[in-house]
């Protein structure tokens, strides 16, 4: 029994040497450059003083020191570079779908290992809030390498006690537990039943949008987009259980599908818009690595 229990351990451990293997180089390779001129720090501090060299701004030189040493110093300052990153992760039954080359859990994951990592490079602090349709479980934000490995072995391991979705609730308890502000990437494909409490999730979008700089991904599958043809089906709602059989040769419930997948998109995304915030949207089959990279590159420019 416990040579079974030592081969485990020694499993995972091997398992985790990789996913860190993975996030790391990309990480380090493609976006630490990126990540640190996307996110601003929280201000400018002084560093030091230091003599005058030609071209320094004038407007910089500190005249106490220049008196005292007879020639010209100046102040040098630099940006205080140390933010909280926070990740809200969604753990919900429909994550564990997919059709094309990944499940979006899995996206979810690497995107989300990759993100620490990019903080940690950063000297940033992590921390995590895993949910469903209740919180399943918040990592309060930390730095250093072996915080990061439990967050980056919690995020591929974890087995949620519940099956539905409820951001909003995701939305109140960060609110709620988070006070500093942080950079907070809410990682879900947005699939939820809530549709009552849209008024109450549009409040706390708001509010959280306010306080943090809020970065909504949303991680898709083409066949929630798109309904394929393949005649009379019976589908399963992953978070509810419900069996139902549908005729996919429907020309009209195929665009029906289509529509309504892209108006919850495009709605979705003029509530994270008014709320200061932005969503990307990523599909399972995409390169999420350029999708990344190009989001970083657009917030850079807005800087």
């Amino acid at each position: 029994m416990a040579k079974e229990i030592s081969n485990t351990t020694e499993e995972k451990r091997k398992k985790l040497r990789r996913i860190e293997i993975k996030t790391r180089k990309l990480s380090n390779q493609i976006f630490s450059g990126s990540y640190h001129s996307a996110f601003k720090g929280r201000g400018i501090s002084f560093s030091e003083v230091r003599e005058y060299q030609y071209g320094d701004d004038i407007r910089a030189i500190d005249w106490n020191v220049t008196a005292r040493n007879r020639k010209p110093f100046i102040k040098v300052f630099e940006e205080e570079r140390e933010l909280t990153v926070m990740l809200l992760i969604d753990v919900s039954q429909s994550s564990f779908f997919g059709t094309q080359n990944e499940f979006k859990n899995h996206i979810i994951a690497e995107i989300s290992g990759v993100i620490a990592f990019s903080a940690i490079t950063n000297n940033d602090k992590v921390g995590v809030l895993f949910f469903s349709d209740t919180i399943e479980k918040f990592i309060p934000p930390k730095k250093g390498k072996s915080h990061i490995l439990r967050i980056i072995s919690e995020i591929y391991d974890f087995n949620p006690k519940q099956t539905g979705t409820n951001i909003t609730e995701a939305l109140k308890y960060f609110n709620n537990v988070v006070k500093k502000k942080s950079i907070a990437f809410l990682i879900s494909d947005f699939l939820t039943d809530n549709a009552a409490d849209k008024n109450d999730f549009k409040k706390s979008l708001k509010i959280l949008g306010k306080k943090h700089d809020l970065i909504g991904l949303h991680i898709y599958d083409e066949r929630e987009a798109n309904m394929p043809n393949i005649g009379l089906a019976k589908v399963v709602d992953s978070e509810s259980g419900k069996e139902f059989w549908i005729d996919t040769s429907d020309k009209s419930l195929r665009e029906k599908y289509a529509k309504n997948f892209h108006e919850n998109v495009r709605s979705t995304k003029d509530l994270f818009g008014k709320s200061g915030a932005q969503l990307e949207s990523i599909k399972t089959e995409d390169n999420y690595v350029i999708s990344l990279m190009n989001m970083f590159k657009k917030r850079e420019s807005k800087r």
